[in-house]
């Protein structure tokens, strides 16, 4: 009896050994992840928002995990390209993508065949907090203006964003429709919506920080409110649409996320790297700077807020017409879009 209970304990535990050493987890382990350099793709150009976090993140990923971590942007179609390439690589952790509210913008538009499910979510790193900006010349002072005006001229102010179905899209359309205004929404190409505005071809726009930060400072770009949770660091004397007496807001946030799959001591491994660049001083003067805000959240809390987010987001698309609007014909910068003939009262 007891040579056969040990026979069956050695086989048992021959067994568990097999088990353990063939799991992914063990074999990542084994190879000393990270093996090589880690490719962060960032599903928008370069030059725009998310672009100066995805950078300024891997400097300090870099540096945790010894292998440089490699920015590469992806840009298109609202950024289901980029997504879509990294959903096809191997789930090993050498290949992440800086996922955020686009992931079901994307997915609700039509953009890609599959949703944030097709992902690991490592850890959210920031929120961003859209603004509503005007030419530095414009007679608008502040929200309760440009309303105003919209509701006296409708379908006459053109407002640019970020894209069909962008989080700037739905935050400018969610913005004015609550204030029961009919504006007109330009949906451009990464940041072609700023020039846009700077060459009079459009009268406002919704858009994040980072996209507008140096031509606030030269004055060609005025910003009249925040539209998210917070003031903007970067702005820091401008109210938020709540404090001008509208309640709303609608806050972006960013974060690294994996194809499926990806071994959990991978995770655990990039999730530790983000956290520590993620509460670094390097990094928070990086956002003050680009306009973003460090707002970490570990894997299982991040898993929540892109339920919850991909939820409201897919009940703002279901109401909000995402049928691509034709921007403005090009004009000489002699002739600036319409604007009201003297200040809003």
């Amino acid at each position: 009896m007891g040579k056969a209970i040990a026979k069956r304990i050695g086989i048992a535990t021959w067994l568990a050994a097999v088990a353990l050493l063939g799991s992914p987890e063990r074999e990542a382990q084994a190879q000393g992840f990270p093996a090589g350099p880690i490719e962060l793709t960032v599903p928008f150009a370069a030059g725009a928002a998310p672009d100066a976090v995805a950078r300024a993140l891997a400097d300090g990923m870099s540096k945790q995990l010894g292998q440089q971590v490699v920015v590469m942007n992806r840009p298109g179609a609202g950024g289901a390209i980029g997504y879509k390439y990294v959903q096809s690589r191997k789930p090993d952790g050498h290949t992440l993508v800086l996922n955020s509210n686009s992931v079901s913008t994307a997915f609700h538009a039509g953009m890609m065949p599959f949703d944030y499910t097709a992902f690991q979510p490592i850890a959210r790193v920031t929120i961003e907090l859209p603004v509503l900006a005007v030419q530095g010349s414009a007679p608008y002072a502040n929200l309760k203006e440009i309303v105003t005006y919209a509701k006296q001229h409708p379908c006459h102010l053109r407002v640019g964003n970020t894209g069909v179905g962008s989080h700037t899209h739905l935050t400018s359309d969610a913005f004015f429709t609550g204030q029961a205004t009919d504006v007109t929404q330009v949906p451009f190409p990464t940041t072609s919506h700023v020039t846009s505005l700077l060459g009079g071809h459009i009268d406002a726009i919704v858009t994040l920080p980072g996209s507008i930060a140096q031509h606030t400072k030269a004055d060609t770009i005025k910003v009249l409110g925040v539209l998210g949770s917070a003031r903007e660091p970067v702005f820091p004397a401008i109210p938020t649409a709540n404090e001008q007496g509208y309640a709303f807001q609608s806050d972006l946030w960013r974060g690294i996320a994996a194809p499926k799959g990806t071994p959990p001591d991978v995770v655990a491994r990039l999730e530790a790297a983000i956290r520590t660049t993620v509460q670094s001083a390097e990094f928070r003067q990086q956002g003050e700077r680009f306009g973003f805000l460090p707002a970490y959240q570990p894997t299982d809390v991040f898993t929540k807020t892109i339920v919850t987010e991909d939820a409201v987001i897919a009940k703002m698309m279901a109401k909000t017409a995402t049928a691509p609007a034709t921007p403005p014909a090009a004009q000489p910068a002699s002739q600036p879009a319409s604007q009201p003939a003297s200040k809003p009262k």
